[in-house]
């Protein structure tokens, strides 16, 4: 999906709108969010699981929203099993100029280690957790998702997958680590990325609050390269 073309950081203001109360705390800075100079997310590929779109237009979820930790089966609601994860992202350019407008999908295996994907088999899956969302920034930036705390996949540390789409850049895919993750070590794509790089997808988790629910938060940039 191609967004509208605007002129480039002059796009009107656009509420988050999710749909949903988060109840998250206020996105203030941290060493994650406020750089200096802010590092660009190490390119990636899309991975074996990214789920297409003709599948997710058509297949058992239809519920793709910035809250994969609640699936909407008829009249119920089931609820992701794993730690409830807020993340509270800016999206910006490596000049350090906020990007409004920009979608951003995320996706991961469940806390049993399985994909939302058509070649996995759904049975094995959790069924309270998407799998996969899409939220679009504001005008500052900012992007609200609620997700799990990435689990252990077979072969890789955790992680989760990110992919930031808008009319000024296209695409651009990464992936964020756990800042600290005895798994990060032996990990193939982690070992491959420069200290810089390691910096700009490693997710530093802060303790959230029984408040709202929330066992995790992360603030993080999300950087692309200045065009």
């Amino acid at each position: 999906m191609r967004l509208p073309v605007y002129p480039p950081r002059r796009r009107p203001v656009l509420a988050l709108g999710l749909g949903m109360s988060l109840g998250l705390l206020s996105l203030g800075p941290t060493n994650s969010v406020a750089q200096t100079r802010p590092l660009p997310l190490p390119p990636m590929t899309d991975g074996p699981f990214y789920p297409p779109r003709r599948w997710r237009d058509a297949g058992p979820l239809t519920d793709w929203d910035a809250d994969l930790t609640q699936v909407r089966q008829g009249s119920r609601t089931l609820t992701a099993e794993g730690e409830t994860l807020a993340l509270l992202a800016k999206v910006q350019d490596s000049q350090g100029r906020p990007i409004d407008r920009c979608e951003v999908e995320i996706w991961q295996c469940d806390s049993r280690g399985t994909y939302r994907h058509p070649r996995v088999d759904q049975a094995q899956a959790d069924p309270g957790f998407q799998g996969f969302g899409v939220a679009t920034s504001s005008s500052q930036g900012d992007v609200r998702l609620r997700t799990i705390k990435p689990a252990v996949y077979p072969g890789r540390t955790p992680h989760i997958h990110v992919k930031l789409r808008h009319a000024s850049f296209g695409e651009w895919t990464s992936q964020l680590f756990v800042e600290g993750e005895p798994g990060n070590s032996s990990d193939f794509l982690w070992r491959s990325l420069k200290p810089a790089e390691r910096q700009a997808a490693a997710m530093r988790l802060q303790a959230g609050s029984a408040d709202t629910g929330v066992r995790w938060v992360v603030q993080h940039a999300l950087v692309v390269p200045a065009g």
